[in-house]
Formats: structure tokens, C-alpha cells, sequence
């Protein structure tokens, strides 16, 4: 971003994360924290064996309210929102009207008549803009910018929260609810999700931002938690297979090319009175119907076969030396020790064990196609 530091805003933590030594970087608009001096690999390593607690308050927070929520939502997206049961939380796509993805998000169904929805910080001025305008009428958008959003993520997140709020053990992946954080000098009201974007087991926390700091100061009290910045957010994402908004999937990226098939439930393609209906539905049904012929690419997940990291935006060959894709993401993995990536390229050569090479500085670099995630995913599912 090219933003001056004057016309950044700020996280609720702010304060913190400059305590707390944390470099802090231009991100969709605010002042973030990229990662604090343990440093990037650290940060990742712990995550993935303890649990670390990352500041996301840069995202968009509303709330969808009437009888009529789930189904006005569900005509945005091509995605099964009416059937969602109540306590239950489900990865959306905003559409438009050529079927490229506005945004991704998360949407939870706190009642018959409210819906949650957390949308992409960059994205939210125009997400929550989009979605007064083409439902604003059938049924209340409340956006909630009094609210900050923490997350603590890895294997012993639980372990952590469970102390401050009893029962949130009980919880399985994508389910949720209120909870109480007892800090020991207050209780805290917030509302909570066991999911995240790290591809671990942990939690995502909604909390007003008078109270932001008190919860941060009683998660990082805990033995298991320690702060992370968006540097290993990045690297953790990439290495579970997760698409970030603006690099692997934008508006020009329909779910079938992103090889997001999995969020659009058969109700939403092949049943009866509510397949299709949502924006782009014929360019997306005749893409699911026939992807090879349809679409011109698909995302993949690329493993480089030396220990050089390839970079979004390093242009992909085939063997041949023609020009076939692109990397939109891509590092050294900390966990799995190798260069990995996402990228796009033809359907004839998205299939596993494809070979392509990426040019980086002027010379290919051997990648292989494989399936995603690159690191298992470790969600609780009971």
C-alpha cells in the first residue's frame, strides 16, 4: 500500500503491538502488526505447536436482522444459507454479475433472523455497500465497527481459552456462540467461533473494542499464547491450501476457477427451485458442468523441486517454454521446509504431477502440481 502512516487507521490494539515491539506495516487502509521480534518463523513454528493470538480487527464485522436475512443473503451468494442451522458458521462468496468473487467471507447464523457476517478489511467499504444496496430492503445491514476481532490459533488454543471461558471446549469447527471471558478483575461478553485461517484448531473472538484489551492482556497471560503478526498469518494460510483475497482469488475469478467447488453445496447447482439464482449463475453452472471446456485456468498448489521460493507474480512455462499461468502466492513453507506456491494455470496441465517451470531472475525454476494443503489441516471436529 502507498498510504502515508498519517492516514492509517488503527486497530484497538495499536498500543499493544507497539509494546509489545511489534514492526508495524501499511494493511488494507490500517497500522498492523507484520511480526514481532521472535520473528516470522518463530511466530509460525509457534502457532502450529502451542497458540498464538493475532490481531484482525482490520476486518469488516455486520449483522444481517428480519425473517427474510438468510434468503436474501443466500441470493448474493452460491452458497446454502437458508438450510444453515442455527449455531453453525459457513465460508461464502460474494458474486458479481459475472460470477467473479467480490469477496470471500464467513457468515454464522445466530438466530432465524440474524445473520453474522465477517468480511475482508480491504474489502469492507465496498462489501457492506454492495450488500445494503442489493438487500437493504428485505432485510437490516448493521455494520459493526465498535467491535475488534482477535484470533488464537494452534493445538493448544483451546487449552488456553478454555481457562477464561469454561465450555468453549465443547464447541466443533465452525460452530460457535456468546461466551463470558472471566479475566480474574472483569468479565467479558463476546461471541466466538471455533474456526480461523491458519488451517489449526483455535478460535475467532468478537469482542467491543472498549474490552479488546483486556481480553489480549488475558490470552497473553496464558502459558500457550504468544502474539503473531500478519507475516506468519501469511505463511500459515499458504501452507493450508487458503486462498487470500487480492492475490489468489479477486473479481475477475470465478469459484470454479479457483477451484472453490467445495463452498457451493448441491442445493445452490443441481436441485431443483433454488439451483442457481445468484449472480453469474449460468457462466458458474456451465463451468461446473464442464470445467475443462468452460474455464481457461484453475488454482493449484505448486511445490518447487529445489530450494529456490517463488513469488506471486513470477510467470509460469510449460516444458516447452510457453507462457502458462502465473503464481499469485508463494514461500518458503516453515513447516514442510520447501518452496510452495499457488497458481494458475490451463485445466490440461492443473492435474496432479504436472511439471511447469517458474522464471524466477530470468531462469526456471522446476515446480510440480500436487494437492492442497501443503501441511494437514488440524480442525476439531469431534
Amino acid at each position: 500500500m502507498s498510504a502515508s502512516p498519517e492516514s492509517l487507521l488503527n486497530v484497538p490494539l495499536n498500543d499493544l503491538h507497539i509494546a509489545l515491539g511489534a514492526r508495524m506495516v501499511p494493511f488494507a487502509g490500517y497500522s498492523m502488526p507484520v511480526q514481532y521480534p521472535a520473528g516470522l518463523i518463530a511466530e509460525h513454528k509457534h502457532t502450529r505447536t502451542a497458540a498464538g493470538l493475532f490481531d484482525v480487527s482490520h476486518m469488516g464485522q455486520l449483522r444481517l436482522v428480519g425473517p427474510d436475512a438468510a434468503a436474501a443473503l443466500e441470493s448474493l451468494l452460491p452458497v446454502d444459507v437458508i438450510d444453515l442451522p442455527i449455531g453453525k458458521q459457513r465460508y461464502g462468496l460474494l458474486l458479481n454479475e459475472d460470477g467473479g468473487i467480490i469477496d470471500d467471507l464467513m457468515f454464522f447464523r445466530k438466530a432465524a433472523d440474524e445473520i453474522f457476517v465477517i468480511v475482508n478489511g480491504a474489502c469492507k467499504v465496498g462489501d457492506i455497500a454492495h450488500i445494503q444496496a442489493k438487500i437493504g430492503s428485505r432485510c437490516q445491514v448493521i455494520p459493526m465497527p465498535e467491535f475488534a476481532l482477535l484470533a488464537l490459533q494452534g493445538p493448544q488454543a483451546v487449552t488456553a481459552l478454555s481457562r477464561l471461558a469454561p465450555g468453549v471446549e465443547k464447541l466443533v469447527f465452525m460452530t460457535g456462540g456468546n461466551f463470558t471471558i472471566n479475566t480474574g478483575t472483569q468479565s467479558i461478553n463476546v461471541f466466538l467461533t471455533r474456526s480461523g485461517y491458519t488451517g489449526e484448531d483455535g478460535f475467532e473472538i468478537s469482542v467491543h473494542a472498549s474490552e479488546a484489551l483486556a481480553l489480549a492482556n488475558a490470552l497473553l497471560a496464558q502459558p500457550e499464547v504468544k502474539p503473531i503478526g500478519l507475516g506468519a498469518r501469511n505463511s500459515l494460510r499458504l501452507e493450508a491450501g487458503l486462498p487470500l483475497y487480492g492475490n489468489d482469488i479477486d473479481a475477475s475469478t470465478t469459484p470454479v476457477e479457483a477451484s472453490l467447488n467445495w463452498a457451493m453445496q448441491k442445493v445452490r447447482r443441481t436441485d431443483g427451485a433454488r439451483a442457481g439464482g445468484f449472480p453469474g449463475a449460468s457462466k458458474i453452472l456451465a463451468q461446473l458442468a464442464d470445467p475443462t471446456r468452460a474455464t481457461s485456468r484453475k488454482r493449484v498448489g505448486l511445490i518447487a523441486l529445489e530450494r529456490i521460493p517463488v513469488r506471486e507474480h513470477t510467470e509460469l512455462q510449460d516444458l516447452t517454454g510457453a507462457r502458462v499461468g502465473e503464481v499469485t502466492s508463494g514461500l518458503l513453507g516453515p513447516t514442510i521446509d520447501k518452496p510452495i506456491a499457488m497458481g494458475y494455470l490451463p485445466p490440461a496441465l492443473a492435474t496432479i504431477g504436472t511439471q511447469v517451470n517458474a522464471i524466477v531472475r530470468g531462469k526456471p525454476v522446476k515446480m510440480e502440481v500436487v494437492t492442497m494443503p501443503f501441511v494437514p489441516t488440524n480442525y476439531f471436529r469431534g
